[in-house]
């Protein structure tokens, strides 16, 4: 039988081979505060998405993206790999989905529903990570669908936010391939959802 101390430190494994070598328990680093700051321009980015004003949320959600990718390869560089910066990214990622998508529903640009199915799919995976918690474990190893369908869902709110800045057949063209992209990236936002609920309840289980 596997105890609860040898499943921590396969979770804890395989966290460590997903996201990079040995985090630490360290919190003021540069990788930290650029996620910070990434979290901080996420109302900004729902704000002018909300007013129309596309073009000025298109250049802080690119400032956001290139930020995303250059905080990963500081913390690798400077061996600031931390515990919190883990769960900082995950949680930008999501807040970004969910509050670009509310802009967008507030600007009549995408329907409502989308906004309620992401968010039940987020409420489910908070409720999911506080269960976990409860019995010692972190957040689980992200896996490749759920970054397939936030890629997914990013292109789709990306291409929205750029079709509303014209109004032309092409750009019509190109605002119902945007949606269809994002149906799409909802299908694999909740089928990942699916695999971390199982492979929770799994953890759970043989904790039992």
């Amino acid at each position: 039988m596997v105890n609860k101390q040898q499943l921590n430190q396969r979770i804890k494994r395989n966290i460590s081979k997903k996201y990079s070598p040995e985090p630490k328990d360290i919190y003021i680093t540069v990788p930290n505060l650029i996620s910070v700051l990434r979290i901080l321009s996420i109302p900004v980015i729902a704000v002018l998405v909300a007013r129309h004003q596309m073009v000025e949320a298109l250049v802080v959600l690119a400032i956001s993206a290139v930020s995303d990718g250059i905080d990963g390869i500081v913390a690798r560089m400077f061996d600031q790999v931390s515990k919190i910066g883990q769960i900082l990214d995950p949680i930008a990622d999501r807040l970004l989905i969910f509050c670009s998508i509310l802009a967008l529903g507030v600007a009549g640009i995408i329907p409502w529903w989308m906004l309620i199915i992401v968010g039940l799919r987020d409420l489910l995976m908070a409720l999911l990570v506080l269960l976990l918690a409860q019995h010692d474990y972190g957040p689980l190893p992200v896996h490749f669908v759920g970054k397939a369908g936030t890629a997914m869902l990013m292109i789709s709110i990306t291409a929205l936010i750029f079709c509303d800045i014209w109004s032309n057949p092409i750009a019509d063209l190109l605002h119902l391939a945007a949606l269809a992209a994002g149906i799409w990236g909802i299908g694999l936002y909740w089928l990942a959802g699916y695999i971390y609920i199982r492979q929770g309840f799994e953890l759970i289980s043989k904790d039992r």
